[in-house]
Parts: structure tokens; C-alpha cells; sequence
């Protein structure tokens, strides 16, 4: 009986696999063609495809649910074609068995997948980033294409890049009054972060009056802040780049600040949960397999593994931003599909016995 898991468990991690890499393999291509249109003297070929390697490792965690779907179709479906599970089903073995068997596998590829979103795809998506703004940032200049603007309290922040783990690059500060009016902004070449506070350098300070401003410059200037660059370096990737206890500690930070967390905490619940959004998804290959396409072409196959995915893709979509919009928890916008998807796959299942 090993034998014949590890035989089930072969072809499917194989075809999974094999299907991974043709839909990354496309991303990357698209990707390229997007970065080639943004080449400068500065943003080199060769920084481009620094930036599109070290961005593989995420694009690949994202599209491990959408593989296994597909791959589970076409792998279950070569057996089926060749009746080997009508074989298997034969020999005594049931339904039952062969969904556990998938599913350990399925499992496993799971833990693949977390691996990849919580050791490796952060800290390569935010050097990609980094690596990406800094190429992409005028010299001696405070505005970029990939800045991020921060708040805390009565006080913006905005940088341009972060240089290192403890340095900025073209830092602008936006202090406002009780009223919500400018008071003073600082404009800093750098930033550097020396433990307990940053350290401007190269300021320009203007302060706002009701009839004058009035700048001045300063080698360097102490700002004392609760801003880490750990929360600085977390606004540079996306949310569903993010480590899950990133995704905890910067959904805190942001509302003890009184600002929106939502996006944070949905991001954090869709990584909680894609073990069992794969298990949902490859459920639902399996009923496919043994209900409606058991006897379907390979094209047919795939066709409906991109079409279930898709719809999967879009039910998330469509509930994230609902959740924002009428205010229910992230939680359920994040756990209806993969609901839905395991519902689908045992109903469709319990109809073939």
C-alpha cells in the first residue's frame, strides 16, 4: 500500500510542479516585459533581473493554490485516462483512501508553500523593492516612484528608499496642528536610525506661519519617533508578502495609530489559511476526477482547473474589499471561499459514491 501512495503521490507532486513553473514561468515574462519599459542608466538590465530573481520566491507562494488545483486535475487525470484509478478502485481501494492519500500529499505541498511565504519570500521581496527604489530614485532628490508615505500622531512621514537596515534615503516630514494645518516640514537627504531615535542629514526645515516661512538647514537634526525601521520596511512589500508575525505586529502599530488595518489582517487570515485552501481546492480536483471529467480530454481538464481558479481568485477579490466596504470581519472574507471550495468538493464527492 506504500508503494501505491508514494505512486499517487509521485505523479501528483510531479504534475503540480511541472504546472507551477509554467505559471510562474509566464508571470516572470509578463514581468519583464513591464520592467523593460522602465530601463534607465541608473535601473540597469542587470537590476532589473536582480529585482524579477529575488521577486520569484513570492510569485511562487502565490501561485501554489492555483497549482495544485491544476496539477492535482492533470495528475489524477493521467490516471484516470490510463484507468489506473479504476484499477486501483478494483483492487479494494476506495474513494476514501485515495483522497487521503492526495490530501497527504497536497499537505505537503502546503508546507512548501508556507515555507516559502514566511522564510524566504519576505526578506527577498523587500530587497527586491529596496533594491528596485534605489535604482529608480533621482540622486540628491526627496521624490521617487516607489516611495511610502507614514503616519504617526499629527506627524508624516514619507521616504523614498531604504538603503540599509537602519538607513532612509530622501526622507520628508509633514508636522500639522490640532486644526489639520501645516506647521513645519523637514526635508532630509538621509535618515539614519541610532537605536532610539533617527538622526537626519542634510535637513532643510520650513516653518509655517500665517504670513511668512521660514527655512533653515542643519548638517544634521534628532528625531524622536516610535517608527522603527522594521515598521518602515514592512509598508514596502505588499501585505500578502509579509511574514504572519509581521502582519500581527504592523496591524497593532497601525491602530494604536487610530489608522485602517484591515488590508494587514485579511492578508494575515489568506496565509493562516492556504493549507486549507489547497486542501479545499484539491478536493475539488478530486471530485472533478471521479464526477464530470473522468473521462474529459487533458484540455478539458485544465480548462476547468483555470476556470475554478479564477473564480476562487475573484470570490477572494470581490470579499476582501467588501469587508472594508460593509464593515464585516476580515476573518469571514477570508474563510467564504475556502469554505465554498470544500463544500463544492465534498458535495460533488458524495454524489459519485
Amino acid at each position: 500500500m506504500r508503494l501505491l501512495d508514494w505512486y499517487i503521490g509521485r505523479t501528483l507532486l510531479a504534475s503540480i510542479f511541472l504546472v507551477l513553473l509554467v505559471i510562474v514561468g509566464i508571470d516572470v515574462v509578463s514581468v519583464f516585459i513591464d520592467e523593460s519599459g522602465r530601463l534607465s542608466e541608473s535601473y540597469t538590465f542587470l537590476e532589473m533581473s536582480a529585482y524579477i530573481a529575488l521577486t520569484v520566491p513570492g510569485r511562487l507562494y502565490e501561485f501554489i493554490p492555483s497549482a495544485a488545483l491544476i496539477g492535482s486535475l492533470v495528475g489524477l487525470g493521467q490516471l484516470a485516462t490510463a484507468s489506473e484509478l479504476t484499477i486501483m478502485r478494483g483492487a479494494g481501494v476506495s474513494i476514501a483512501r485515495l483522497v487521503v492519500v492526495v490530501m497527504k500529499y497536497a499537505l505537503l505541498v502546503a508546507l512548501v508553500g508556507f515555507v516559502l511565504g514566511e522564510v524566504v519570500a519576505p526578506p527577498a521581496e523587500q530587497l527586491a523593492e529596496n533594491r528596485r527604489a534605489l535604482a529608480q530614485s533621482a540622486p540628491g532628490g526627496l521624490a521617487g516612484r516607489y516611495g511610502i508615505w507614514n503616519r504617526e500622531g499629527d506627524s508624516y512621514l514619507y521616504f523614498n528608499a531604504v538603503e540599509s537596515e537602519t538607513a532612509l534615503r530622501g526622507v520628508l516630514l509633514v508636522q500639522l496642528d490640532e486644526r489639520r494645518r501645516m506647521i513645519a516640514s523637514l526635508g532630509a537627504q538621509r535618515a539614519r536610525f541610532a537605536g532610539d531615535h533617527w538622526v537626519l542629514e542634510d535637513v532643510v526645515k520650513t516653518d509655517f506661519s500665517s504670513w511668512e516661512t521660514t527655512r533653515t538647514r542643519a548638517e544634521t537634526l534628532r528625531w524622536d519617533t516610535g517608527i522603527t525601521p522594521r515598521l518602515l520596511t514592512m509598508e514596502v512589500v505588499s501585505p500578502e508578502r509579509l511574514p504572519l508575525i509581521d502582519l500581527q505586529r504592523y496591524s497593532h502599530y497601525l491602530q494604536q495609530q487610530g489608522l485602517d488595518a484591515d488590508d494587514f489582517e485579511i492578508a494575515m487570515w489568506r496565509k493562516l489559511l492556504q493549507p486549507a485552501s489547497i486542501a479545499g481546492l484539491v478536493l475539488v480536483a478530486i471530485a472533478f476526477i471521479f464526477g464530470p471529467l473522468r473521462d474529459g480530454t487533458l484540455g478539458l481538464r485544465i480548462f476547468a482547473g483555470v476556470l475554478v481558479g479564477v473564480a476562487f481568485q475573484i470570490s477572494e477579490d470581490l470579499l476582501g474589499p467588501a469587508s472594508l466596504v460593509f464593515g464585516f470581519p476580515p476573518l469571514y472574507a477570508a474563510l467564504t471561499p475556502v469554505l465554498l471550495c470544500i463544500g463544492v468538493g465534498l458535495v460533488l464527492l458524495l454524489r459519485t459514491r
